[in-house]
């Protein structure tokens, strides 16, 4: 419960002009992707969007295709990166990533959805937590 109060606190913050609204996520989405492309992924899409869902990036490599969550922390007032992802976010990604398979005539059996955790809280370079598979997909065999 207390996390969830974060996180509504910091959305208000926000709205109010009291945090910076951009910054962090598209510095986050770029280590994510210069980390991803170093794994042998290839970008497809970046803040893919369609009604309803919305995806950081889209990459694929060998035949799989892969929706990403990129979340970026420079602290843990809001808690982990990974903490971030919820039940609501899991929905909106995975259509993103079901629009742009079926956008491009590939099987939904191809998709995966990703977490991308980028965590600046401390010193030095972030730390990158690569989570593959984190949702299973019903329409993935």
């Amino acid at each position: 419960m207390e996390f969830r109060a974060a996180i509504l606190l910091r959305k208000l913050l926000g709205k109010v002009g009291l945090l910076p609204r951009r910054g962090l996520g598209p510095w986050g989405e770029e280590v994510a992707a210069r980390y991803l492309l170093g794994q042998g992924y290839r970008i497809e899409a970046r803040n893919f969007r369609v009604r309803g869902g919305e995806a950081d990036l889209i990459v694929s490599k060998e035949g799989v295709v892969v929706v990403v969550e990129v979340k970026a922390r420079k602290n843990r007032t809001f808690g982990s990166p990974v903490q971030a992802v919820d039940g609501r976010k899991v929905r909106r990604v995975l259509q993103a990533g079901r629009a742009f398979c079926r956008s491009r005539g590939l099987s939904l059996a191809c998709l995966r959805f990703d977490v991308l955790a980028v965590d600046a809280a401390g010193e030095g370079p972030p730390q990158i937590r690569h989570i593959q598979g984190a949702v299973p997909d019903p329409h993935r065999r």
